[in-house]
């Protein structure tokens, strides 16, 4: 069974990141009614999020369950 390289988890990391915070961005502005605000908490909860999901990931790359078996001959 393959697991997931560390590099992989970085890059999926960065682009759920740009993701997920354009989503705050665009909440946080709504409710706010000020870009700038909406930038501001964006911008802070982009760094500490970021610090999470990749240890989450990393976490739940140890876990089997769910998890398939592969044959070493369809790798």
């Amino acid at each position: 069974m393959d697991s997931e390289h560390s590099k992989r988890s970085i890059l999926k990391t960065i682009t759920w990141r740009i993701t997920a915070s354009l989503d705050t961005f665009i909440i946080a502005w709504i409710i706010t009614g000020d870009w700038k605000m909406g930038g501001s908490i964006a911008g802070i909860e982009v760094l500490t999020k970021m610090f999470f999901y990749y240890f989450h990931e990393r976490i739940w790359s140890k876990i089997k369950w769910g998890t398939k078996k592969k044959w070493w001959w369809l790798s």
